[in-house]
């Protein structure tokens, strides 16, 4: 691995004007300039960004805690983070907690210890004493009351699934809670259960205590044994929809004719599915540039105007639903 001396020795100048060009402090003749560039690209030298940051007291990584990397979801949120912090000069780290709040913990310290000057959260536990010091933080895809935060309108996008199935004719649904201790899940059930209560709809209720595949193929099992007269079901997201999709192909259920199924999230996979799959969209890529602007203004100590963005939400159609007369 190629070292600054390596650097100096090639573009034939002292390691100290190297150090010059990287920090862009001091003069540098453009001539020199361009030489040492030249050098970096061909002796593929990157300078070490923690070791820069104490030089310079100014780090420019970012650190992004994702819950579940497994999840499609996740990694539509990060893009759009990384696009929107790489555009402004930041690089990011990012740790994978699998819900470990042990996990999580050890990520937050390695971020500190490699000099983040920020971390976005997607975390379980917004309100844990993790999140308590002087770093600024702002949360993703979770709503955190007094934080600066970016989420989707998930009460919304409940009553929009309840509404949908009910405009397409299920009159016996099932509801598959999501995690109770993710506040969007609770009022995406909230949401589409108040809309099922106050149109006289039968329904049922299944919880899930995780986003898995793994747990979703055992309440899409459990789902048609349990209340197999289900022409209409909304899952608590795409992940679990999907299960949902196997498990009534599987005992041949014809869909949408006989269940109709919609997720929630869109992921990309959805669209790939046979069938398709009808979901209500939330604009992951959006909200991780959204809150990566939000930190960024946190970290540069500019106006916030808005620390709290809720972002909007959409009916996708495919085929997982039957059509309807648009008039």
């Amino acid at each position: 691995m190629a070292t600054i001396k390596d650097v100096a020795k090639a573009a034939q100048v002292s390691v100290a004007t190297v150090s010059r060009v990287l920090n862009d402090t001091g003069y540098v003749h453009t001539d020199t300039k361009t030489r040492v560039t030249q050098a970096m690209q061909e002796l593929n030298y990157f300078p070490n960004e923690v070791a820069r940051s104490l030089f310079n007291r100014e780090s420019r990584l970012i650190g992004l805690i994702l819950p579940d990397i497994t999840n499609p979801f996740f990694p539509q949120l990060a893009r759009g983070v990384e696009d929107e912090i790489h555009a402004h000069g930041f690089r990011l780290l990012f740790g994978n907690s699998d819900e470990d709040r042990e996990k999580e913990l050890a990520y937050l310290q390695t971020f500190k210890q490699n000099q983040v000057v920020g971390v976005i959260a997607v975390t379980n536990e917004p309100e844990s004493d993790m999140y308590n010091d002087d770093l600024p933080v702002v949360f993703l895809d979770r709503t955190v009351p007094n934080a600066p935060s970016v989420f989707a309108d998930a009460a919304t996008g409940g009553k929009m699934a309840a509404m949908e199935l009910i405009k397409r004719g299920s009159r016996q649904i099932t509801l598959l809670k999501g995690p109770a201790h993710l506040q969007t899940a609770r009022q995406r059930f909230k949401s589409a259960l108040d809309v099922l209560t106050e149109k006289g709809v039968d329904f049922h209720v299944m919880s899930n205590a995780s986003f898995s595949f793994q747990e979703a193929r055992k309440s899409a099992k459990a789902l048609f044994q349990l209340y197999p007269e289900t022409d209409g079901i909304i899952a608590s997201n795409d992940i679990v929809a999907t299960a949902v999709i196997h498990e009534a192909l599987r005992i041949g259920k014809a869909i949408p004719d006989e269940v109709q199924i919609i997720g929630f999230d869109d992921i990309p996979q959805s669209e790939l599915l046979f069938p398709s799959l009808s979901t209500i969209r939330q604009p992951a890529y959006d909200m991780g540039k959204e809150a990566a602007k939000l930190l960024i203004k946190s970290i540069q100590k500019q106006p916030i105007d808005q620390s709290v963005i809720q972002m909007p939400v959409s009916f996708i159609e495919r085929e997982t639903t039957r059509k309807v007369d648009s008039q």
